[in-house]
């Protein structure tokens, strides 16, 4: 292991032999921790090649089982996010795009630190269970078409040990680790088709443009050398998606996008996102007919309608459709307020996310309880005109003093003379 260490730590390109001889030993428990963080530190400042990356991705993949859905009829199409503030996008995608007849099998995670998890929101709702068996997730797919579930069986354990030791040591925002990561899940999650949302700016892992589209080179590149149809989708995440951030409020604004009234830029999102699955999923020739098969599946109610099928065959209280306050409600509401008159020109999307976190709505450390009721909810965003006194944000706390809260939000929002709303979608790379 010194050997491997030594090899990458002088800039040298590591074989497929040493590449395997670590992630296989370290999943075994025959490689200590610290080793293997002094070999995460070396790829971290002298990076991979695309030859490395792949070899470690294949390794993590075959550390453990694979989900074999080619009994599913039809493509299945998978969409995963970076990570973000406000970002729950895949749960009104997946029942949307499973409306107009596309399997939707996601695999998700839970949230640390200030980027909030699917699986987590998915958990306000009562009764709602994420870990499910690999064959009630089959069974689900069949009968309902999408199911939004925490990895099954032994999906690629190399890749949980190595995250975990990442976490502790400031390597996770590293492209090749990240493409690993990522990739080696989902190859072994069994899809056939996938969407990637990688996110750019501050609330994002990647902070630049040039490195959110490196990952997603990466990322795309691997997908493809395993014969997996995939492409990727460059969004911002200088400010929080959408409204709500927060457990159950995100859940509530989910509801309410396929109400059809969601916010702009989370509905710009899912559509965008939704119409490269459909068209992947050979459902539609291009993307405008995919958009307006999407939208018109919100319109009609039918999205609504599978999302409430998922919840229930995922054991949800479905009537939390009819009425989100079923879900934790936070005690105290506060506003922030506008200081002056202007336009706000900055709401960072990190600082926002570490503000909910310390509500208790993410987590600190991997066994922190959540309280599923706090978070934030948005009046406005950048590029939206205030005056003073006018409500930028509301606090939902169950905590009456929220005075730390409230100083690190007004930090980090600014108000000027005039600022331009931000692009949502950056770039497509396929």
């Amino acid at each position: 292991m010194v050997d491997v260490i030594d090899t990458k730590r002088n800039g040298g390109e590591l074989t497929t032999e040493q590449i395997e001889f670590f992630i296989n030993g370290y999943t075994k428990g025959d490689i200590p921790d610290y080793q293997v963080s002094a070999l995460l530190m070396a790829i971290y400042l002298k990076g991979m090649t695309k030859q490395e990356t792949a070899t470690m991705t294949m390794t993590m993949l075959h550390s453990g089982d694979q989900l074999d859905l080619s009994e599913i009829p039809g493509v299945k199409v998978d969409k995963h996010s970076t990570g973000g503030v406000g970002d729950k996008t895949s749960i009104p995608l997946a029942p949307l795009v499973a409306s107009v007849g596309i399997p939707v099998p996601m695999i998700s995670g839970r949230g640390l630190g200030h980027t909030g998890g699917t699986l987590d929101k998915l958990e306000a709702i009562p009764g709602l269970k994420v870990e499910i068996s690999e064959a009630s997730f089959k069974q689900q797919l069949r009968d309902v078409g999408c199911a939004i579930v925490g990895a099954t069986g032994n999906i690629a354990p190399a890749d949980k040990k190595i995250y975990a030791l990442r976490d502790v040591t400031d390597t996770v925002d590293s492209i090749p680790l990240i493409a690993g990561s990522i990739m080696s899940k989902k190859i072994a999650s069994g899809t056939d088709a996938l969407v990637l949302d990688v996110k750019t700016g501050s609330g994002a892992f990647m902070k630049t443009e040039a490195d959110s589209v490196a990952l997603a080179k990466e990322l795309v590149g691997i997908g493809k050398s395993v014969g997996m149809n995939a492409m990727a989708v460059i969004s911002d995440m200088n400010q929080p998606l959408g409204n709500a951030i927060g457990n159950a409020l995100e859940i509530e604004e989910s509801i309410a996008l396929l109400k059809g009234n969601g916010p702009a830029d989370l509905l710009d999102l899912v559509l965008t996102i939704g119409s490269q699955m459909v068209v992947m999923a050979n459902k539609a020739t291009d993307l405008d007919a995919a958009r307006k098969m999407l939208q018109q599946h919100i319109d009609d109610g039918s999205a609504l309608t599978k999302f409430k099928e998922m919840i229930i065959a995922q054991g949800g209280d479905g009537r939390v459709i009819e009425n989100p306050t079923m879900m934790p409600q936070a005690t105290y509401q506060m506003p922030i307020l506008a200081a002056r008159d202007g336009v706000i020109t900055k709401m960072k999307a990190d600082e926002m996310g570490i503000a909910a976190m310390m509500l208790g709505g993410g987590r600190q450390k991997k066994d922190d309880q959540l309280d599923y009721a706090v978070g934030l909810t948005l009046s406005k965003k950048v590029g939206d005109e205030v005056h003073q006194g006018d409500t930028i944000l509301t606090i939902h706390s169950n905590r009456e003093d929220v005075s730390d809260v409230q100083q690190l939000i007004e930090a980090n929002i600014s108000i000027g003379d005039e600022a331009q709303p931000l692009t949502l979608i950056h770039e497509v790379i396929d």
